[in-house]
C-alpha cells in the first residue's frame, strides 16, 4: 500500500514565487516515502508533466519532488514534526484531506 498518511495541500501562489501549491505527506517508514515518490513521479511523467527535480528520494526520510507550480514533500513523521512546514506556510490556505489531523493541528 503506497497512501500517503495526513496529506495536506496548501496554496501559496499569493505568498511565495517558487510555486502555487505545496503537498506535504507523511510516510511510515523509509521504503513507504520511496514508494509514495515513486509512484507520484510515474503518475507526473504519465500525465506529461515535467520534473524538474527530486531530491532526498533514495535516503527515504524526506523526499522533495519538485513539479514546477507543484512541490511535493514526502517526510517520515519525526521529520514532519520537527520541521513542520505547515506552519510556516500557514498564510497560505491549507486544505486536509483527513479531519482527525486536520483538528489536531488547528489545536497546536
Amino acid at each position: 500500500d503506497i497512501k500517503a498518511i495526513n496529506t495536506v495541500v496548501i496554496d501559496i501562489s499569493g505568498v511565495s514565487l517558487m510555486a502555487d501549491y505545496m503537498i506535504v505527506c507523511t510516510g511510515s517508514a523509509n521504503t513507504h516515502i520511496q514508494g509514495i515518490s515513486n509512484n507520484i513521479l510515474e503518475k507526473v511523467k504519465e500525465a506529461g508533466h515535467k520534473i524538474y527535480n527530486v531530491a532526498g528520494k533514495n535516503e527515504g526520510e524526506w523526499a522533495l519532488l519538485d513539479l514546477g507550480n507543484v512541490i511535493v514533500h514526502v517526510m517520515l513523521e519525526s521529520i514532519r514534526d520537527q520541521y513542520t512546514l505547515e506552519k510556516l506556510w500557514d498564510n497560505g490556505k491549507i486544505y486536509y484531506f483527513d479531519k482527525e489531523y486536520e483538528l489536531q493541528n488547528k489545536k497546536a
